[in-house]
Parts: structure tokens; sequence; C-alpha cells
């Protein structure tokens, strides 16, 4: 059994990983996830995968955000003509990420012919979303799956609700793929479970170079943050992905609200997408920690803020833009890459009241890492914005392990191979993990590993 990654290799988006083995039947070949880039890397997605989509056999996903199923039209108008198995709540979720990702698609195609230019072939469709639709078969938890010579198992991996890490076995080979590490320290999923000891470990190392600070410090400066802008005045504006972190931002406003931490004041989602999400999360609701399942015995949304409104259309988001503080605006995308946040910070950064409070990773060269160097003026829609406002990151938040816990979750294991990291924090985990050890090595674009 050998594995290859075509993506995350060295870089955090683009999860694609490739899994044969011979089998009576000839070479069979599992893949583990087909996200796409994102960021500085999103041209990327145009390349070829380095395989043939005819030729893969089944398709495993490890969760639904877009940088580990973006990619999943693609393969199959390029013909892979097989399942693909997820986890109830991804398949749930799945719709919502790619038919968002077709309407940005689109709306860029229709850009470049308003002025005038040739725009690129988009790379999927509605019909090959469709197909992919009717490929989707939902799996539970711990359920042995068979796959030519392979037996296959997805286990908790506390990153969004229904996440998993893949256990692959072929006769006594072990192969064990991460996927996204939750942060244990968290309240709203379960922790990630333990991985079974295994020939070859496929980790992410997002986090490898530190560990996150404790998270009730996190929260603690958080209210901080919230109470000393909001009573001057001023807007908090807090950029978020749609699936997970948006509504973890929200269990946490309506907690420090209830504690009387924060004064309760108007809180804006401007995302239709987050909305769509934030329906769907009863109906998964087993999937989430026991103090989340709770509240939702109790009859209580865990997830909704004392007067929390959604932003529907165009008109609606552009609206917020008028109201004065105080306020709170959370808007996508986090990684401040595109988006209605842009709109919200170009008219809010040159107000010395209020706050930018980044909560997710923020990409090298992106606005997010910029404005968190302490630029006093960015580019944005074409004119030059001062920046007066405070910018925050709070770590803390993140969906990802930090370093302490992805070396507690490998404790034991012999090799570990390091996908899902800029190169240098994969480095600094190699090495830790090295000082112990163990066999540690970043994977690299198109270069089989033998389990």
């Amino acid at each position: 059994m050998r594995i290859t990654s075509y993506g995350a290799a060295q870089t955090v988006t683009g999860s694609c990983h490739l899994v044969e083995a011979s089998s009576l039947a000839g070479e069979y070949k599992l893949l583990l996830d087909c996200g796409a880039y994102q960021g500085a890397e999103d041209d990327r997605n145009a390349e070829p995968f380095g395989f043939e989509a005819s030729r893969v056999d089944a398709v495993v996903i490890s969760h639904a955000h877009h940088d580990h199923i973006g990619r999943l039209p693609v393969l199959v108008r390029q013909g892979y003509r097989g399942q693909i198995y997820l986890s109830e709540p991804t398949m749930r979720f799945l719709p919502v990420i790619l038919e968002d990702s077709l309407r940005l698609m689109t709306e860029e195609h229709q850009r470049w012919e308003r002025t005038g230019r040739k725009a690129p072939e988009p790379l999927w469709d509605q019909d090959d979303l469709n197909e992919l639709y009717r490929r989707l078969e939902p799996v539970p938890l711990h359920q042995e799956l068979a796959f030519g010579p392979f037996t296959v198992r997805l286990r908790g991996a506390g990153h969004l609700p229904g996440s998993a890490f893949i256990e692959v076995q072929e006769g006594r080979q072990r192969l064990v793929f991460s996927g996204d590490l939750g942060n244990r320290n968290k309240e709203v999923l379960p922790d990630p479970e333990d991985p079974p000891p295994a020939e070859l470990v496929l980790c992410e190392g997002t986090y490898g170079d530190r560990p996150h600070r404790p998270f009730d410090e996190t929260i603690a400066e958080f209210a901080r943050i919230l109470s000393e802008h909001l009573s001057q005045g001023g807007k908090v504006f807090i950029p978020s992905f749609a699936l997970e972190r948006t509504q973890e931002v929200l269990y946490h406003l309506r907690k420090l609200e209830q504690q009387n931490k924060i004064p309760s004041v108007p809180i804006y989602v401007d995302s239709p997408m987050a909305e769509r999400i934030s329906q769907i999360y009863p109906q998964v609701k087993r999937y989430f920690s026991p103090e989340v399942q709770a509240l939702y015995e109790q009859g209580t949304d865990p997830f909704s803020p004392r007067q929390l409104r959604y932003a529907h259309t165009v008109d609606d988001s552009k609206a917020l833009n008028e109201l004065s503080g105080p306020l709170v605006i959370v808007a996508g995308n986090g990684m401040l890459s595109g988006g209605r946040i842009l709109h919200h910070l170009r008219h809010g950064l040159s107000d010395p009241k209020n706050a930018l409070v980044i909560t997710s990773y923020q990409p090298r060269g992106g606005l997010g890492r910029i404005l968190l160097e302490g630029a006093e003026q960015v580019r944005m829609f074409g004119e030059e914005v001062r920046v007066k406002a405070q910018s925050y990151t709070l770590g803390g938040f993140s969906g990802h392990a930090g370093q302490d816990e992805l070396l507690d979750w490998l404790r034991g294991e012999h090799r570990v191979a390091l996908v899902h990291g800029e190169p240098e924090k994969l480095q600094i985990l190699a090495r830790a993990l090295g000082s112990r050890g163990q066999k540690a090595m970043m994977a690299e674009w198109g270069k089989p590993i033998e389990v």
C-alpha cells in the first residue's frame, strides 16, 4: 500500500491524497479528499490532478470544508464513475459549500464578460454538481467499509460536526489520514478520538509550530475587546467561515451575553451561506458536545444571541454600512480573500472606535495578515483605505489542533508524513516528533510514500 499527495503537500489547502494497492482485480485506487486550493494558490485548481480521475475506484471525504471537497465536481467532470463516501453531516453541508462556490465562479465569469475580456472556461458547472449529488453515500462514524483490498473507517476528528479522520487497512498494514484535527480545548464539538497504531500516519500540521493559548484566556480577551469597543459605540467586525466558525462565534456571543460580560447589541450575520448552515445544525445535533446537546434538549438554540439578525440580500448588506454602532457584524469570508466582509472593512477601518477581530488562519500576503502586522493603509476596491480601527487575532478560536495537541495525538506512532501546512511549520513539527524518536517527513506533491 502506498499513498501519494496531490494537494496540501507543503501548503495549507487543496487536500487530495491517493491510496493505491494491488488486488485480484488489479490496482485499486482510493482517493482521500478532493479539495480546492484557496487564497494565493487558487489558480492551481485548473491544473491537472496528477492522476486519471476515471481510474479512481472510490472516494472518501474527511469533512465539508472547501479545501477538502472543492474539486469533487472536477473529478466527476473528468470521468470519475464511483461513489463518494462521507458522514451524514458532511453530506448535508456539502451542497451549501459547493453551490456557493459555483455562484462565485459564475459571477467571476460574468465580470470578465462585462469588461469585454474572454473569460476562462468554468472548471465545472451545475450538471457536474447534480451528477456529484447522485454519487454521495452517507456512512456512520466507526462503520467498517470494504473497498477492494481496503477496509476503511471514519473516526471523529472534532473539527466540524461529523468531521472524521480516516483509517485505511490493507491486510496487516494500517494507514491513518488525520483530515483536519479539531482544537480539543473548545466547547462546541467533541474532542478528536485517538488514532489506532498505524504503519504510517498522514497528519495535518497547520499549527505545527506552536500551541494555542488556553481557550478560557481567548474568551476573556474576546469579552474585553467587545466590551471596550461596543461601549464606545463602535462596530466589531468578525470575518468568519460560514461553516463552524460563524456558529461558534455566535455560541460564545450568546454565552457572554447570558453571563452579562458583554452588552446585548444587534449582531448581524452577513452571510446567506452561514444562515443555511445554521439551519442544518439542529438536524445533526447528535454530533455536537454534550453541553450543546443539552441546550438543544432544553429548547435553547445554542447559536442564537438575543439580537441576532441575518442580512439576506445585497441591499441588506449595504444597509449595514449606514448603521451606527454599537453592533457586531459577522461576515465571510474568514480569510479576507473575498466576500461581504471586505465592503464592511472598507467603510469601517478608518474609525478608531471600531475593531477587527480575526478568529481564523490568515495566509501569508493576505489582507488579514497585513492588517495584523500593523498596516496603516491598505488598498481595497481600487482605493487606499486608512486604518485606524484596532485589529486583534484570537488564535484560540482555531478549529485546528495546536502543536501540543498534534504531538499528543501522534504519541506512540512511529512514522508520520506531514501535510496541510506551510513548510516552515511542518519542519518545526517534524523536528519535535524527531526529538522523541519518531520518524517524520514532509509529503511532497506526486511523490509516493510506501506504507
